[in-house]
Parts: structure tokens; sequence; C-alpha cells
């Protein structure tokens, strides 16, 4: 029993002694690399051992082109755009109401917006009360206060310009012009047409271009109509002349038109039609007749009068009135 104890005690010692030396072989194999914690960068940047240990052979440096061409390759990967999500996924569909109402010449967006909340503003026969619904402008009907807008691409505007208004969009000089009178900014108008600077009246705004200019070409003779105040006795032959043709330095000029609306002693009120659109062309006329202008109105242009819009107002042209000038001028 004592020798059975013994061999296992000492079989024990043995057992533990041979532990610890394959452990201290581990030492001595791993003596010579530095653990993580000792590693340390050299000065020339090379990641070495700890003070004492083996130094590792350092690799030769990348070309300056690789490190250029790396860097390259890696711009182009993240600076690529991304592509474009369809609408069903993002972007909503239409264009927000107000935006379209303005655009349409009914005031500012703001403007627009108070229309919505009063519960003046239609859509497809559903009164809109809510910001921010989105229309189709060429599929969906809206209407303020019951008229329909004409929300399409095309804009149709007419003007009873005052005298003294420069007949142009903007004026370089600084001079009230016809810019002044428009609230949309959106889109760009034009006028049709021009209509002198002291002369009264209608003059049509639009951004249709093919209309305004068959609307101001001879071919199509749209027909213009003015009121001209002027001094008399007037013989009872000057609508005869003023229909033959008055010559001018730039050429003949004949009015379509022409009678006496209203006379209070020398003063006279007459009516005069022609579908020629030169400068001055009716103030030249009666000019050279004898009968210099004290005041001229342009009371219709086409199948569009004035009416009773009062100076300086501009209004918004119906559908129907698109219509009929479309059809003027064979459209």
């Amino acid at each position: 029993m004592r020798s059975s104890g013994s061999s296992g005690s000492n079989g024990n010692r043995n057992s533990n002694r041979g532990a610890g030396s394959s452990r201290d072989k581990k030492q001595q194999s791993s003596s010579g690399r530095p653990r993580p914690e000792e590693r340390r960068y050299t000065s020339d940047g090379n990641r070495g051992a700890a003070k004492g240990g083996p130094r590792k052979r350092s690799t030769p440096a990348r070309p300056r082109e690789l490190d250029a061409q790396i860097e390259e390759r890696n711009r182009a990967r993240y600076d690529t755009p991304r592509p474009k999500t369809p609408k069903t996924f993002g972007e909503q569909e239409g264009e927000r109401l107000q935006k379209v109402l303005a655009r349409a010449g009914m005031g500012s967006r703001r403007a627009c917006e108070e229309l919505i909340e009063r519960a003046r503003v239609e859509v497809n026969g559903q009164v809109v009360v809510e910001q921010g619904m989105r229309v189709d402008p060429e599929k969906d009907e809206i209407k303020v206060d019951g008229l329909t807008v004409a929300t399409q691409a095309h804009l149709f505007f007419a003007l009873n310009k005052p005298a003294g208004v420069v007949a142009s969009m903007e004026d370089p000089e600084g001079r009230q012009c016809l810019g002044d009178y428009v609230n949309n900014r959106e889109t760009r108008l034009f006028h049709v047409g021009r209509l002198d600077t002291e002369t009264e009246g209608i003059i049509l705004l639009t951004n249709h271009g093919e209309l305004a200019h068959r609307l101001t070409h001879p071919r199509y003779g749209v027909r213009k109509t003015y009121l001209a105040a002027i001094q008399g006795p007037i013989p009872r032959d000057l609508g005869k002349r003023l229909k033959d043709g008055i010559k001018l330095e730039d050429g003949y000029a004949r009015a379509d038109h022409f009678k006496v609306v209203e006379n209070t002693g020398k003063n006279y009120l007459v009516e005069v039609s022609l579908h020629e659109g030169r400068k001055h062309i009716v103030r030249r006329m009666l000019a050279e007749a004898g009968f210099p202008v004290d005041k001229l109105v342009r009371t219709r242009f086409g199948p569009i009068p004035l009416g009773d819009q009062k100076s300086g107002w501009l209004r918004r042209m119906t559908n129907t009135e698109v219509g009929m000038l479309m059809k003027e001028v064979g459209l």
C-alpha cells in the first residue's frame, strides 16, 4: 500500500514537472515575439517589436501613382448619383393647389391659401378646405367662386392700360409699365401688339406665342376699335377719306369703320376701327386729315370689348373669350 502511494505521488510530481517544462518551452519559444500591448512604431513609421525584440523587415513604400488610382476609384464609387426612384415610392403626383392658382394669376400663394381657407375653391365639384391638396392642371376642373380657372400652361389676361403706362413688361428707364400690373411672376407673359404710351384701353397679355403672333399679323385682319376725342367741325366726308386711305410717310393707312359717337359744340367723339398695327396709326391718320387727337382709348381688341373694366384693372379672360380669339385667327 505504501509503495503504491509513493509511486502515485511520484507520478504526480513527474507529471507536474512535465507540464512545467512544456510551459517553459512555450515561453522560450514565444520570448522572441512581443505581446500586442508591447508593440511599438519605429521613427520611420514601420511597426516593429518592442525594444530588444527582433525587428521586422521594412516593406517598400507604395508608389504615389497607385495611391492616386485608389483614391480616384473610391471617389468614383461614392460619388455615383443615386438612381431616381419612381414617383410611387417618393414624390407625389400633381402640383399643390395654391401653386396652380398663383400661376393662373389668382394672386400670391398666400392669397390663394386664403381662398382655400374661405372655402371659395372647388376641385372637380368638391369644395376644398385643407391646404396641400395636389391637382393635375391638365385634367382637374378648378373653380374659384364658381368660375372656372384656366389652369393649363397658356394664360390669357386683359388689362385696361392707363395713359402714361409704357406698353412693355419691363422698362429699363424705370417708368411704369405693364409688368407693374401683373401679380403672376412665375410664368413669363408678353403683350399682344402695342398701345401708345398716352393711349388708354384694352391690351391683351398672354404666354401663347402663336396666338399673339396671329392676333397682330395683318394677314388675319383682327380689328381694333378706338374712341378718339377731336375738335370740330368735321366734314361729312371724313369717314370716306379715312376708309379710302390716308397717305402717311410710311405708306397708306385705311380705316375699316368710322362714325361720330357724340358731338357737343366743337367737341367730337368719333369711333375708328382698323386692322393695322403701325405705331401711332390712329393719331397719325386723324392728324393728317386735319384733326389732331386730344384723347384716345382702345375699346375693343377683336371680339374682346373693354366694357366697364376700370382703368388699371387686370382680369383673366374667360374660356369663351379665349375660344373666340382662337376662332378669329383659325386656331
